[in-house]
């Protein structure tokens, strides 16, 4: 056996490996390859729930719970369909996106209503004030000073 740091021999193309092999059988027109899968076709609502679901969080959060029922509905019925139906990543964003812009929605309601809450006690302590200023213990009048 010669070292592997001795100089090798070139190939020669005159001494092949092996015997030739035979080419793979012909595969008829029309049916897939090695490895190959078509694709199923997408669930009609799968790119309908992810738009409302992205819209929902980005621009209307009033949208947003219509993603969220929308995409967990078609990511039902493609689980149904035993693999005969695709596009549950897309319905899968509109689910996950359509969670998020609701819970958006539902905050910002609440922050809203405690806004205006609280702008109503605040409104109101003053309207109060203001009656205490209207006719005071000198008998003059701010309401008649400024007419």
């Amino acid at each position: 056996m010669s070292s592997p740091y001795e100089p090798q021999e070139p190939y020669r193309p005159d001494q092949p490996y092996g015997a030739a092999q035979p080419p793979p059988p012909q595969q008829p027109p029309g049916t897939p390859g090695y490895g190959y899968q078509p694709l199923p076709p997408e669930h009609p609502s799968a790119t309908t729930a992810m738009v409302l679901g992205i819209l929902g969080v980005a621009l209307c959060q009033l949208i947003a719970p219509f993603g969220w029922w929308m995409g967990k509905k078609t990511m039902n019925e493609i689980d149904a369909s035993g693999g005969t139906l695709g596009g549950r990543g897309k319905a899968q964003a509109g689910f996950i996106c359509g969670i998020i812009g609701t819970v958006l929605f539902i905050i910002s309601t609440l922050f809203l209503i405690v806004w205006f809450v609280i702008w109503g006690i605040f409104l109101a302590s003053v309207e109060s004030d203001w009656d205490d200023y209207e006719d005071d213990d000198y008998g003059y009048s701010l309401v008649s000073a400024m007419d």
